[in-house]
């Protein structure tokens, strides 16, 4: 059944950790929340306070389950929600895989090349993205609302394809750490209804 409101998907990213203050890539590594990830993640559940979720996924990395139950929700793990997969660079931050590479370097365009360690392309990570959010669709349409607590750049990806646009577009939908989006509809016609908001 649909209705004429639909529901409304919330996109929370993790509080800090160690390696997104330092600016590291962090994929699958699983490390916790900061001291002040934790408050962000408490600052971001009390902007939530007054908010239902008929569906809850999160990554099952510890900083995105952690942020999860700060934020007051009982998440499902969804695989899907995992970090991109930044293979041999993993740890490292943009600078260093620079001079690695000799010369310019993009996540989004470029990806992580493959060999020992490989990685994912935002093409893969669009994938992951489609996935998740066909689960949260039919909650929306029954005029319910949800939320995936995850990691910045799946979460980009997820609000680019949400808008429909293209895989490497991503990239220009920032967040920050304990940040809350909202991905609502309007005429029918999905749209980016608030981002990268940081409670205070």
């Amino acid at each position: 059944m649909t209705t004429d409101r639909p529901g409304e998907l919330v996109l929370v990213r993790h509080g800090e950790t160690e390696w997104s203050k330092s600016g590291q890539h962090t994929g699958r590594t699983d490390i916790p929340l900061t001291e002040n990830g934790i408050e962000q993640a408490k600052r971001a559940g009390r902007y939530l306070a007054d908010r239902t979720f008929a569906l809850a996924l999160t990554s099952p990395l510890q900083r995105a389950q952690d942020t999860a139950r700060y934020i007051g929700v009982d998440a499902e793990i969804d695989d899907d929600l995992m970090e991109w997969d930044y293979g041999a660079y993993e740890g490292l931050t943009t600078p260093q895989i620079r001079v690695l590479r000799h010369g310019p370097w993009d996540l989004w365009d470029d990806g992580v090349p493959a060999g020992d360690t490989p990685g994912e392309n935002a093409a893969e990570v669009r994938v992951r993205a489609e996935r998740v959010l066909d689960r949260a669709r039919p909650v929306l349409a029954d005029g319910k609302d949800a939320v995936f607590v995850a990691h910045g750049h799946v979460l980009r990806a997820i609000g680019a394809a949400w808008i429909r646009l293209a895989p490497h577009d991503g990239a220009v939908l920032y967040l920050t750490t304990a940040s809350v989006s909202t991905l609502g509809y309007e005429h029918g016609r999905p749209v980016l209804d608030s981002w990268n908001v940081r409670p205070r």
